[in-house]
This record gives C-alpha cells, sequence and structure tokens, in this order.
C-alpha cells in the first residue's frame, strides 16, 4: 500500500450515502485541490459492501478511492468499530488518520458521535508538518 511512501489520510465513515458521510466526504472532495497541493493520498474506508462503496463513489464525484472493509479488518486493527450502531453489529467509527511518508500517525482523531465530522483544518495542517 502507499502507507511509510507517502502521506496517507484514512477516513473511516459509518454508512454510505448517510446524510452525515454524504457531507464529510463532499467536503474532502470540494477541497480537493488543497489535498493534491499537500501531495496526500486519501481513503474513505467503511464496511459496506465493495459495490456499494464504488458506486457511493461514482454518484459524488469523488476524486479518491472508497474501500470497502467488509469484513472488518482495518476497522478492527485501528480501533475504530462500534459494538453497536444503532442496533447494526460492527460498524466503523467516524475516524481519520493522516500516517505521513514516515509511517507514523500524524493525527489521529476517532468519535463516538456519528453526527460529528472531523476538523478539516487540522487534518490539513497534520499534513503540512508531516513528512
Amino acid at each position: 500500500m502507499h502507507i511509510g511512501h507517502e502521506k496517507v489520510v484514512l477516513l473511516f465513515f459509518p454508512l454510505a450515502y448517510s446524510s452525515v458521510c454524504t457531507r464529510e466526504l463532499c467536503a474532502i472532495r470540494d477541497a480537493w485541490a488543497a489535498y493534491e497541493e499537500l501531495e496526500a493520498r486519501v481513503f474513505g474506508i467503511s464496511v459496506d459492501s465493495p459495490f456499494v462503496t464504488d458506486r457511493f463513489r461514482r454518484d459524488e464525484k469523488l476524486p479518491f478511492p472508497l474501500l470497502s472493509d467488509f469484513n472488518r479488518d482495518a476497522s478492527r486493527a485501528y480501533g475504530v468499530l462500534y459494538e453497536d450502531f444503532f442496533g447494526l453489529r460492527e460498524v466503523a467509527k467516524r475516524a481519520a488518520f493522516v500516517i505521513g511518508s514516515d509511517g507514523i500517525v500524524h493525527l489521529a482523531w476517532v468519535t463516538d458521535d456519528a453526527d460529528v465530522e472531523p476538523d478539516y483544518g487540522a487534518i490539513r495542517s497534520a499534513l503540512r508538518t508531516a513528512p
């Protein structure tokens, strides 16, 4: 993968097509020039199937990949799974990680409140200071 070779932003989100997730990912899309300028590779990650993540990416015209973590391996590894999310088991929490080209996590943000979006300024700031 790209981790340890270039700047990476991992955006875990609960479910494609939900209102806050759509708003979050579209905020990244709408500020895409800033992420390109910072030479960041951005990946959205949810537990949705690959068919859903691909359709969501196309529908919202997102310029970055959305990855399916259907088996919950990445979400488990990063410690960002809800046990229960409105009756659904093992849904990814909203989280943002900035990993430098050095492989070090320069920003780790996780919320238990799915209505809260990450601080996009803090993500870009971490990208500016990460090698």
